[in-house]
């Protein structure tokens, strides 16, 4: 028979297989039962042997110690073959835990019963991974709706871009009235596709702490007479009022990046302006507390329901689905999402309150500049 001298490769390197115990480890219970049963039959007999020789208050004596000795070697029993055990898988439970876990309970650390503290241990492991798969689900569910929504509204503007183009490219290009029209609506489309771009590119830096905030000490009152200007013209395209009801020689020192809360202002106020009611009111006001200033844009819109108040914040949500970017402003969908990034780059948060009918309020706070 012929023999294969080619060497053996070794096998690839892999996780280690698990350790396995010694024999005398796998039969260390069983020895210890038997020796405990060797013994509590051995005291027993010895009983039994010498009860008849003993007057009453001695069979009473030996009786209760030979009650004690099988207690003692039941208890030790158990301890050696149960509790042992279990306060080894516990202690290997406790090294997983301060691994995974920043902060370790301490709350099952000090229980006399092993068997209920490794119960509740466990429990407690079961509820935080059913969380983190529950949160999982939730930011997977996200980022399909997230892509499905991106997707389309990348699709809108290049297709409309598209459409101009190859019009022209079909022989309206001689028509030089239809050609400059064409033109400046493909224009129009790309710019928005660009505005969407970098807001994309701006909300991804945001949520990655890249954008840092330069801070500096500035004036919110007329930061806001800033913001009125520049939306001015839009808000009179839809008969809207604007109204900043704090005095102009009033001053709100505060600090924060300036650029950033002005653009969280014009966020605000352009969606108040596209959704709100037509020849309606948009107000403005700044008011002062002990650290924090307060700041406050409410309009007397149609309302958000309250199924909606916890989404408006989301990136391209929108309350009414059918509602085109065209419709609604032509904004990119993502004004709110990033001013929600940038207050709370300032350590704050944007409060929402709104009831259908009477209008919605949006607050946040920056810190006051010290006197």
């Amino acid at each position: 028979m012929a023999i294969n001298s080619t060497p053996t490769k070794p096998a690839a390197a892999g996780p280690p297989a698990p350790a396995t115990p010694p024999r005398g480890t796998q039969l260390s219970s069983q020895r210890i039962a038997i020796l405990i049963s060797v013994l509590v039959a051995l005291i027993i007999a010895i009983y039994l042997g010498v009860s008849p020789y003993l007057e009453f208050r001695q069979r009473v004596l030996a009786l209760a110690l030979s009650f004690s000795s099988c207690f003692l070697l039941v208890y030790f029993s158990y301890e050696a073959l149960i509790f042992r055990e279990i306060n080894n898988i516990y202690a290997s439970l406790e090294k997983f835990k301060r691994k995974e876990f920043k902060q370790m309970s301490t709350k099952f650390l000090f229980r006399p019963d092993p068997l209920q503290r490794i119960k509740d241990e466990i429990y407690l492991l079961a509820e935080r991974n059913q969380k983190e798969i529950e949160e999982l689900k939730r930011l997977q569910a996200m980022r399909r709706e997230f892509l499905a929504d991106v997707s389309h509204e990348l699709k809108t503007p290049i297709f409309a871009a598209q459409g101009f183009i190859h019009t022209l490219l079909d022989g309206a290009m001689d028509d030089e009235l239809v050609r400059d029209k064409f033109l400046k609506k493909a224009a129009k489309s790309l710019d928005g596709l660009d505005t969407l771009v970098q807001d994309l590119i701006t909300i991804s830096q945001l949520e990655k702490g890249v954008i840092r905030m330069k801070k500096s000490t500035f004036d919110l009152n007329e930061l806001g007479q800033e913001v009125f200007e520049q939306l001015e013209n839009k808000a009179n395209s839809r008969n809207i009022r604007l109204h900043l009801l704090n005095s102009p020689d009033e001053s709100f020192e505060v600090i924060g990046d300036r650029g950033r809360i002005k653009q969280v202002l014009i966020n605000l106020i352009d969606n108040a302006i596209k959704y709100g009611s037509e020849n309606g009111n948009i107000w403005l006001s700044f008011e002062d507390g002990k650290k924090k200033t307060l700041v406050t844009v409410r309009d007397d819109g149609p309302g958000i329901p309250k199924e909606h108040l916890n989404r408006i914040f989301e990136r391209f949500y929108r309350i009414d689905k059918s509602r085109t970017r065209d419709v609604s402003g032509g904004g990119s969908g993502l004004g709110l999402a990033i001013s929600k990034h940038i207050v709370e780059a300032h350590k704050s948060a944007i409060v929402v309150s709104s009831e259908v009918g009477e209008g919605t309020t949006l607050r946040f706070k920056l810190t006051k500049q010290k006197a």
